[in-house]
């Protein structure tokens, strides 16, 4: 079942003068189940319940603690809470935008773009299918845990493949940089359907990409 949470919490907590906001656990537009056969409803209840909700936790947490640190002066703490903030902050950015770039087939997954990001896509890489190659290729041969990303770099106007290490998002490789899809390579995403055969997971996850949000983020960010 769908949460109905809102999409992110503001709260104010009184630590200091400034306060600092905290974050909760975004909606899904969709039930856990609406992406099968593609992604398992088992795994998108762990995936965004747990795993997300596990960052978000962990990010108020840390947020805190540097509210904290701040008001004292404790550049010791400071510092160390930088990797936690990180590298949670960065779970929350980058799994609000997954859930975004996946959508049901019923309701237009798969579908490929023919927007102006059709044709962005056709001058920067030849043809949407030579960009999903590059992309599988890129996610399957990334060691460890990451993200494969399809981004707009606003500097140059062309589109991009970025591979990125645990949870850095996209603009950690350029301020410039904006993310347009996020493809999540952690084995959290598919061990529980793919086992350890992540080029499986990849090739599937197309069939319930959301090109449509896709396309809304190009057009806006690329005037």
């Amino acid at each position: 079942m769908a949460l109905r949470s809102v999409l992110t919490r503001k709260t104010t907590l009184g630590l200091g003068l400034r306060g600092i906001q905290t974050f909760s656990l975004p909606d899904l537009p969709y039930d856990y189940g609406a992406l099968e056969p593609a992604i398992s409803g088992e795994i998108m209840q762990l995936h965004h319940h747990k795993h997300h909700q596990a960052y978000i936790t962990n990010y108020n947490k840390a947020l805190e603690q540097l509210e904290g640190a701040l008001a004292k002066g404790d550049t010791t703490s400071i510092v160390k809470l930088q990797s936690a903030i990180k590298f949670n902050g960065g779970g929350h950015i980058n799994h609000s935008i997954f859930w975004k770039n996946l959508t049901p087939v019923r309701e237009g997954g798969g579908e490929p773009p023919h927007s102006s990001l059709g044709w962005a896509i056709d001058t920067n890489f030849g043809s949407l299918e030579a960009l999903v190659q590059k992309i599988n290729s890129e996610g399957a041969a990334l060691q460890g845990s990451g993200w494969v990303w399809f981004g707009l770099d606003k500097e140059s106007k062309k589109l991009v493949v970025e591979t990125t290490a645990n949870q850095d998002p996209l603009v950690t490789k350029g301020q410039h940089l904006v993310p347009l899809l996020g493809i999540d390579v952690w084995e959290h995403a598919y061990y529980l359907q793919y086992k350890n055969v992540r080029p499986d997971y990849l090739k599937n996850i197309w069939k319930v990409i959301n090109w449509k949000y896709a396309s809304e983020v190009y057009d806006k960010e690329s005037k």
